[in-house]
C-alpha cells in the first residue's frame, strides 16, 4: 500500500482558468535571440499567460469553480468544504478560502481553509481534500489550486521571469461508495528551502523599504528581496533524483505499472526536467502530455491545467488510470495514482475582466 490510500471518493470534474494576456518569450528583450531559442528548446516555454494589474489567484480559481459547478449541475448549497492551495493569497490574513466561500455562494456551514504550497501543492491538496470526505459528514469538496507567480518575479531576472505563468484551477470531489482507491505518496526536505523562495515579506524577514531596493547578482540579474530566488540546478538535481523513486514506489505499492497506467501528468517545471524523469521511468511520450510550451510553469495549477489542455476538448472517453506528480518548492514532492471515471474535464477557460 502507498503512504496513504483514500477510499470511496470520485473526482467529478476538473477546470482550469488562465488570464487572456499572452507574453511571448520571443519578445523578452533581456536575452539575445540565440539565448531565447535555446531557452525555448531546453526549458520548453514559448509563451505563457500573465495577469493584468488587479487580477489575483482567487479570481482565476473562482472562475474555474463557477464554470465547473455550472457544468456539473452542482448546487452550491450541497458543497461541504473548500480547500484553497496557493502561495499568492489575497491578503496576509484572513484566509482567502473564507472569502471564496462567499464569492462562490457556498453555505455558511462550509468548512474552508488555505494551504501554502506550490509545485507539489495540487497533489498534496488533492490528498487532503479527498481525506475529508466521509459518508455521514462532508460529501462534496471544491478544491482550488493556483498561483499568479508573475507578481513575485523581476523582469531583470532571466532565471525566473521567462519561466513562470499564471493560472488557477478547480477540482470537484465527492463521496462515491465503491469507487476505486486513490493512492498518495508525499515527501518534504526543508533543509533545501532556500533553493526556491522569496526572502522578504514573512515574519522572519519582514518587508522594509530596503527590501524593495534592487541588487545586482551574477549573470546580469537584478532583483529585490520581495522577488523570487531560484537555484535551478539544485531544484533540477533534487527532482530528477527523488521523483522517479517516488513514482516507482507508488506504482509498486498500489499494484500498478507504467504499462498499466494510461497517462502521467507531471508538474510542468521545465521540459528537460520532465523529459529526464519520463525517460528514467521509461514512460512512452504519448502517455506524458505537456502544457509548458503555451502556459509556462504555473506552480500548483500546472497538473490540472495540463489535464484540461490535453484532454479537456475530448473529455474522458473511458475510465483512465492516471499518475500525478508535483515537485519543487519546499523542497517537496508528491505523487498520486487516481482513477478518472465519468470525470468532466473542461477545456481551458480564459479569464475576462
Amino acid at each position: 500500500m502507498a503512504d496513504v490510500s483514500v477510499k470511496n471518493i470520485r473526482i467529478a470534474g476538473i477546470a482550469a482558468c488562465v488570464p487572456k494576456n499572452v507574453d511571448r518569450i520571443a519578445d523578452y528583450a533581456l536575452i539575445s535571440e540565440s539565448e531565447r531559442e535555446g531557452f525555448m528548446k531546453t526549458v520548453g516555454v514559448h509563451e505563457r499567460r500573465m495577469v493584468s494589474k488587479g487580477v489575483v489567484t482567487s479570481d482565476l480559481c473562482a472562475e474555474a469553480a463557477r464554470q465547473l459547478m455550472s457544468k456539473l449541475g452542482w448546487d452550491p448549497a450541497t458543497i461541504n468544504a473548500l480547500v484553497f492551495v496557493t502561495q499568492t493569497s489575497d491578503y496576509v490574513i484572513p484566509s482567502t478560502s473564507i472569502i471564496l466561500q462567499d464569492r462562490l455562494g457556498l453555505p455558511e456551514s462550509c468548512m474552508a481553509f488555505d494551504m501554502n504550497l506550490g509545485c507539489s501543492g495540487y497533489v498534496v491538496g488533492l490528498q487532503v481534500a479527498s481525506s475529508l470526505i466521509n459518508p455521514t459528514g462532508i460529501r462534496r469538496v471544491i478544491f482550488l489550486a493556483g498561483d499568479v507567480s508573475s507578481i513575485n518575479m523581476s523582469y531583470h531576472d532571466k532565471s525566473t521571469y521567462p519561466l513562470f505563468g499564471d493560472a488557477g484551477s478547480a477540482t470537484a470531489i465527492e463521496y462515491c461508495d465503491g469507487a476505486p482507491d486513490s493512492y498518495f505518496c508525499t515527501g518534504s526536505d526543508g533543509k533545501e528551502f532556500d533553493a526556491l523562495y522569496v526572502k522578504a515579506g514573512g515574519t522572519r524577514h519582514m518587508a522594509t523599504p530596503e527590501s524593495f531596493e534592487y541588487k545586482e547578482y551574477p549573470g546580469g540579474i537584478r532583483r529585490n528581496d520581495t522577488q523570487m530566488i531560484l537555484d535551478g540546478l539544485r531544484v533540477f538535481n533534487f527532482s530528477i533524483t527523488r521523483v522517479p523513486v517516488q513514482i516507482t514506489d507508488l506504482l509498486e505499492q498500489s499494484s500498478a505499472t507504467v504499462e498499466s497506467t494510461d497517462m502521467f501528468f507531471l508538474h510542468q517545471a521545465n521540459r528537460i526536467m520532465v523529459e529526464t524523469i519520463r525517460k528514467k521511468l521509461r514512460i512512452p511520450p504519448e502517455k506524458c502530455p505537456y502544457s509548458i510550451d503555451v502556459f509556462g510553469n504555473t506552480s500548483s495549477a500546472s497538473i490540472p491545467l495540463t489535464m484540461c489542455h490535453s484532454i479537456g476538448s475530448t473529455g474522458v472517453q473511458k475510465p483512465l488510470d492516471v499518475v500525478l506528480s508535483g515537485f519543487g518548492i519546499g523542497l517537496s514532492w508528491a505523487s498520486a495514482r487516481i482513477n478518472l471515471k465519468d470525470t468532466l474535464i473542461l477545456p481551458v477557460v480564459e479569464y475576462h475582466e
